[in-house]
């Protein structure tokens, strides 16, 4: 059976002087007959290594004329060819007979090959993306309070849920990255998104096998006098148990974003050109950005839709015992995963066409002093279990890949510890709520992150960067962001708080100790169980109405917030008639607020900026056959070292800072007031020390980095600028002893 091919009326090349190889043909043919001529009767006898077959026409005059005009292929179809309908069940094959066509098998219908480009792989990886990043790190942590409150989890057991993803991503790394980077590359993508799919499924799924939610108590609370408080011995309930349904929905999504960001970029920049390939990577993490902050927004929409879809209820969401619509979100994301596995599943193992830019790429990896690496470069390497150990060694062996990697492990925990806390870090400072924190936070993370993200993978393809210089874009970045980070000396002053930064009378505390009783809450029995701040009309912040002193409550109607009434602790002196207090915290009037803003967006810009180009010099420091599996050892080394222990060294120096603890029953709970001087001066610390130890980092993958000898690499990464040097790179499969 003749092999398919692809019409060249598609996919021609026109070259300006013939392609003389005089080497003797296999076949007895003649010596020195140029490429592109064929002897009469010849058809498309000379197989290209991307799988196109090329012959010459000869001239009318006899003579070969490869240098006709660049209209005409440079393969002319036989009239045999010219018999065969090419429209119909058109198939690309390689000459290894790889098929190349997008398709489920041997259903391959014309129209799907619209989608088989770089462009249509790009679009649904960054669809992927996009829902895995708005599910794991939007939603996730957009309704975990509610998770909570709904199921009685205690904080622990929701981090256990949380850390799900990252043990499960970590266990699966080496397995998928080792053995996906050397088999069919989208079929364990389109698995892996189908696995998410079924995750988020999986985490909706208690919603509907448990009964109605109803809320333990509906009586006021607040009000001098009308404090109530759940027993302390409440058993635990039995739908705790459902802890570990979440923790395998997660799981779940672990293993399936596994290959997303290790085999997803390996394909994107094994697909298209070499100086294009950062900018495709970063579009792709762009949407992984962009996710977040989707499932941030739209998560918080369904959290004010009531969880008992159609059953009425007289409580408001401001109110501590509500639970929103938490699992709408999971469904959608989840139903969308399964869809868009669907076309990932059918993409061949490489695209058409691709073979030429594998050709004409330059290698840039690091060069070992024992020449080892050149093992890395055997087609057969890699391909069972027992090169496994032999690819750990040599990416150990590569000091510019471990310290890109110790690098990038720094620059995730800062990444970790600003999603964590820079929501609360800007609660604090300019007394925000914590919604309008987050949804500031999220204003400063999508133009700073995403753009610092696209920005990145732009400046690398625009000034056409080497590994080299790559890694000093990354430390230019990282020296920017570590002048900026001293933003963090400056500070906002606590709003004062009456019985935490300051006395009831306004004078300072004895010995700093906290003291929410005073004569005029004395006779109110106030309890500590509810937080539920109010800022008096004074100016001065209560730890509830009741320690305000408040008797009685009404609604404002312009803004629906509960306005308290005859609050015996609010200053009457310095608004007579006044005496009131308003549901929520002060507003905070600092005056460094746009200051301290300007300068954080800086430093999430060129965190993030860096992000790309550390990526490509990643990329670019190994072999190309151990790419995937340089990335998945990456992934490990980051999460290991900075993504898990991130949140957990941010949050424990930000801990340090605490004014007031939550008291759940004799136990210290989570912190309701911190100080904003030692917060800033924590962060300060902490920011420090992980910005200088990655530009430490950097600096020495600059200096251990040894590229390839220039006799090594006879190509230029500029000749995939213009289609008529695609094949100007000499290789063994077509060795020249003439100049082309």
């Amino acid at each position: 059976m003749a092999m398919p091919q692809n019409s060249t009326r598609e996919n021609g090349f026109c070259f300006a002087q013939p392609l003389d190889f005089s080497r003797p043909s296999p076949h007895g043919g003649e010596a020195g007959r140029p490429l592109g001529t064929a002897r009469e009767g010849d058809g498309c006898s000379t197989p290209l290594s991307n799988g196109i077959s090329s012959s010459g026409a000869p001239s009318p005059s006899g003579a070969p004329s490869p240098s006709g005009s660049c209209a005409e292929p440079l393969c002319a179809p036989s009239p045999a060819q010219d018999e065969t309908p090419l429209e119909e069940g058109i198939k690309y094959v390689s000459a290894e007979g790889e098929e190349l066509a997008c398709g489920w098998g041997g259903f391959t219908p014309g129209c799907l090959q619209l989608c088989n480009t770089s462009k249509g792989v790009l679009f649904f990886l960054c669809v992927a993306s996009f829902l895995q990043g708005m599910t794991v790190n939007g939603f996730i942590n957009t309704v975990i309070t509610s998770i909570e409150r709904r199921f009685d989890l205690r904080s622990y057991q929701s981090g256990l849920i949380a850390s799900s993803y990252d043990i499960a991503a970590c266990v699966c790394l080496t397995f998928v990255s080792y053995f996906g980077g050397n088999g069919h590359k989208p079929r364990w993508l389109g698995w892996g998104v189908l696995l998410m799919g079924l995750g988020s499924l999986l985490f909706a799924l208690p919603h509907f096998t448990t009964g109605p939610y109803e809320a333990r108590s509906a009586a006021q609370v607040g009000v001098c006098g009308g404090n109530q408080s759940l027993p302390c011995s409440q058993a635990a309930s039995s739908l705790s148990g459902y802890r570990f349904v979440f923790m395998l929905g997660q799981f779940l999504h672990g293993m399936g974003a596994t290959p997303l960001y290790t085999l997803g970029v390996t394909y994107l920049d094994e697909n298209v050109k070499t100086n294009y390939s950062p900018v495709y990577i970063a579009v792709f993490y762009t949407a992984a950005i962009l996710g977040p902050a989707a499932g941030y927004l739209v998560g918080g929409m369904f959290l004010n839709i009531y969880t008992e879809i159609g059953r009425e209820t007289d409580m408001a969401p401001e109110n501590t015992l509500w639970v929103g619509a938490w699992w709408i979100g999971f469904l959608g994301a989840g139903a969308a995963s399964l869809l868009i596995s669907i076309p990932i599943l059918g993409y061949p193992q490489r695209l058409p066409g691709s073979q030429r830019y594998i050709v004409m790429r330059v290698s840039e990896a690091h060069q070992l002093k024992d020449g080892s690496h050149k093992k890395a470069s055997d087609p057969d390497f890699g391909k069972t279990v027992k090169d496994l150990p032999r690819s750990v060694l040599l990416l150990l062996k590569n000091p510019t890949f471990i310290f890109l990697c110790l690098a990038g492990a720094t620059e995730a925990t800062l990444i970790a510890g600003m999603s964590t806390f820079g929501p609360k870090f800007l609660e604090s400072q300019f007394s925000l709520s914590a919604s309008e924190a987050a949804t500031f936070f999220g204003y400063l993370v999508v133009p700073a992150g995403g753009g610092g993200t696209f920005l990145g993978g732009f400046l690398v393809n625009k000034f056409k960067l080497r590994c080299s210089g790559i890694i000093k874009l990354c430390l230019l970045c990282t020296v920017s962001s570590l002048l900026a980070i001293f933003i963090f000396f400056i500070h906002c002053p606590n709003m004062p708080m009456a019985g935490v930064t300051q006395m009831y009378d306004g004078s300072a505390l004895p010995g700093g100790h906290l003291n929410l009783t005073a004569a005029c809450n004395a006779q109110c029995g106030c309890l500590q169980d509810t937080y539920s701040p109010v800022c008096g009309t004074d100016g001065i912040m209560y730890y509830s109405p009741c320690h305000a002193g408040c008797k009685s409550v009404s609604v404002n109607l312009r803004n629906g917030k509960k306005v308290y009434q005859e609050c015996s602790c609010v200053d009457k002196a310095l608004l007579p008639g006044s005496g009131k207090a308003e549901a929520g915290k002060c507003t905070s009037s600092c005056a460094k607020k746009p200051l301290l803003l300007c300068f954080i967006f800086v430093v999430i810009l060129f965190t993030f900026l860096s992000s790309i180009p550390a990526l490509t010099a990643t990329l670019r420091c190994v072999s190309d056959r151990q790419r995937s599996f340089a990335l998945g050892i990456q992934w490990i080394v980051v999460r290991t070292l900075g993504g898990i222990p991130g949140p957990i060294a941010f949050g424990s120096m930000i801990d340090k800072s605490c004014l007031l603890w939550q008291d759940q029953c004799g136990e210290q709970g989570s912190c309701y007031i911190y100080q904003n001087s030692a917060m800033s001066r924590y962060t300060l610390v902490a920011g420090l020390v992980y910005k200088v130890l990655g530009t430490t980092f950097f600096i020495v993958a600059c200096l251990l980095y040894k590229p390839p000898p220039p006799e090594s690499a006879p190509g230029s990464l500029d000749a995939s600028e213009n289609g008529t040097s695609d094949l100007q790179e000499h290789k063994p499969s077509l060795p020249a002893e003439e100049d082309i």
